[in-house]
């Protein structure tokens, strides 16, 4: 990686200016060209590295994400088609019982109604 472009000479010059003494200066001027130099910096093309990647991570996420969604749809309709089955059949049975009911209230209401006329015939007339 390349350094910032860093004048140690102009720093120490300004530092003694300031009234830091010469020995101070060259040293702090000297360690700040050091740890400048020895930092990474990340160029544009590490930048373009890093998007490239992260783009492509992205777009191998957004893939599989639609895979798993395509997935899910496909056992969803599996699951309606099973679900339609069990309530046609579900239907049907409620139909036979409804049915069954009706013939079993008629039943109740003709011996009920049978009795009642058998009754009023036993019964004396005033």
């Amino acid at each position: 990686m390349n350094a910032v472009p860093f004048d140690t000479l102009k720093l120490a010059r300004d530092l003694e200016a300031a009234g830091v003494s010469p020995a101070v200066a060259a040293g702090t001027a000297a360690a700040l060209a050091d740890a400048m130099a020895s930092t990474d910096f990340a160029t544009k093309a590490d930048l373009a590295l890093t998007e490239a990647r992260i783009t492509g991570a992205l777009n191998a996420a957004k893939s599989e994400t639609a895979s798993a969604i395509q997935a899910l749809d496909a056992r969803i309709i599996a699951n309606e088609a099973k679900s339609d089955s069990r309530f046609a059949a579900l239907d049907s049975k409620l139909e036979v019982l409804r049915r069954d009911m009706t013939i079993k209230l008629g039943g109740m209401i003709f011996v009920a109604v049978g009795v009642i006329l058998t009754a009023m015939r036993l019964m004396p007339h005033p």
